[in-house]
């Protein structure tokens, strides 16, 4: 079970990175670095939105793993 844990956290870590990634605006990793940003706010539409439910989702499902497993296996 705890193996099982693991390996789901190691999982969903890497499609959060991934799901950060594509939604940086500007499309380079230069505005995470503090390059140009926009002035104005927009709404998400679209795929951009779905991508932002998903990440939503998955951070919560990776919170709730890393917490049941300290919970359940802290020796």
């Amino acid at each position: 079970m705890q193996a099982a844990l693991q390996i789901a956290s190691i999982i969903i870590s890497v499609v959060l990175i991934i799901l950060i990634l594509l939604q940086v605006k500007g499309g380079a990793l230069g505005s995470l670095l503090g390059g140009e940003t926009g002035g104005f706010a927009r709404t998400r539409r679209g795929l951009e939105k779905t991508l932002f439910n998903i990440t939503i989702g998955l951070s919560i499902a990776f919170l709730a793993i890393s917490i049941l497993s300290v919970v359940a296996f802290r020796m």
